[in-house]
């Protein structure tokens, strides 16, 4: 299974978050449309249909297994990936 691209988004100071145009056409997300957004750790699970905790706990299960992931694996990873995501969004703005 292929890496995960990150991707950067700014959020605004009330709070609005832009989701990359890339990962709204891959979730079949519009304009106006709803959002579940579950807080995980220190992460955030955003979908774009309603999903209730168990859902949600049942379908991240069911990605972790496809994947041959662990949860300790997925949040280590995180760090890193959050790192690269910064210096991608930010090192330009530094010039």
């Amino acid at each position: 299974m292929a890496e995960p691209k990150p991707y950067a988004a700014e959020v605004k100071s009330r709070g609005q978050l832009t989701i990359p145009k890339k990962i709204r056409e891959a979730g079949y997300m519009e304009e106006g449309q709803n959002v579940t957004i579950i807080p995980i750790g220190d992460s955030l699970l955003v979908t774009p249909r309603s999903l209730k905790l168990e859902d949600a706990r049942r379908e991240l299960r069911r990605i972790l297994r496809s994947s041959g992931l662990s949860l300790k694996d997925l949040l280590a990873g995180l760090d890193d990936a959050r790192a690269r995501t910064y210096g991608e969004a930010y090192a330009a703005k530094k010039d």
